[in-house]
């Protein structure tokens, strides 16, 4: 069975309050984006889970999410038989792109379809959530209002249509730490999330770029300030917008011309600002 992996950017994402069990409860509008990496599953005679990647310092162990993701259902379901599972990375690695928890949720969606588990969306993602906070999303998939650590979700219609060029800096940025250095309660400026709902419902793509926005941003930018050039060199280029996703490195512009989108394509892929250069359109569910 051979499955994609989808990645993700954040249209919006707020951040309401630090919780006491030291999770953040967040706002934020998730985007699927046809940038994706390639799981092939296969069942084997030989007991266990075996992991093989594109990339040599990725872990093939249990501290690899595909095999995390694996293991919950077939423990669950005392699955015996063996799972060869074959991960090609694409979504560059710790970028904000969600690629780690899209791996383990096409995994799950795998591993209920081979061993016929006959588990809904809403089941899976409900186990998945003990994953990691994004893998719900990323077994939803398309557009989506996320809350709570993440894990509530509200589908949204599917994005208009436009152009999205995602850069990835030549830096790696842990999640954990962003939101351990964002002080939540001193947040000035929340993002109108209410705002990019109604214009998305409302199909103006303009509407959407101009209300985007990532308090994670004014975190990792003051340590890598290379995020806001990149941002800049997206909007004189013809970008819409551009904001960081999720946690960061990674950046993405909106263009609604294809041309623009090209060119500040081929201009980003020269800088040596940017050493992962890729440009997609948004994902709507219908099919993996």
């Amino acid at each position: 069975m051979r499955l994609r992996a989808m990645a993700k950017i954040n249209l919006g994402l707020d951040v309401i309050k630090k919780r006491d069990d030291g999770y953040h409860e967040v706002r934020m509008i998730m985007q699927t984006i046809r940038m994706y990496d390639q799981i092939d599953l296969a069942g084997s005679d030989r007991p266990g889970i075996q992991v093989k990647t594109n990339l040599p310092y990725l872990p093939s162990n249990e501290n690899n999410l595909v095999y995390k993701a694996a293991k919950l259902l077939m423990d669950e379901f005392h699955i015996e038989k063996g799972l060869d599972i074959r991960l090609r990375k694409v979504i560059p690695v710790a970028a904000g792109l969600g690629g780690g928890s899209s791996d383990a949720a096409a995994v799950m969606v795998g591993v209920n379809r081979m061993f016929h588990l006959n588990l809904s969306l809403e089941e899976l993602a409900d186990r998945g959530k003990t994953i990691g906070a994004d893998v719900p999303y990323c077994i939803m998939r398309g557009t989506a209002l996320a809350e709570g650590i993440g894990e509530i979700l509200t589908q949204l219609p599917s994005l208009p249509p436009c152009h999205i060029l995602v850069a990835k800096p030549g830096i790696n940025v842990s999640t954990k730490n962003v939101y351990k250095s964002l002080r939540a309660d001193e947040i000035q400026n929340h993002p109108d999330i209410d705002g990019i709902i109604d214009a998305i419902r409302g199909s103006s793509l303009m509407g959407v770029t101009a209300r985007m926005a990532n308090v994670l941003e004014e975190v990792t930018v003051r340590d890598y300030p290379v995020i806001d050039e990149i941002k800049q060199l997206m909007m004189e280029r013809g970008a819409l917008s551009a904001m960081m996703s999720g946690s960061g490195p990674s950046v993405f512009g909106i263009f609604d011309d294809r041309r623009k989108a090209g060119h500040a394509y081929r201009q980003l892929q020269d800088m040596n600002l940017v050493k992962q250069i890729f440009l997609t359109k948004p994902f709507a569910p219908g099919g993996r």
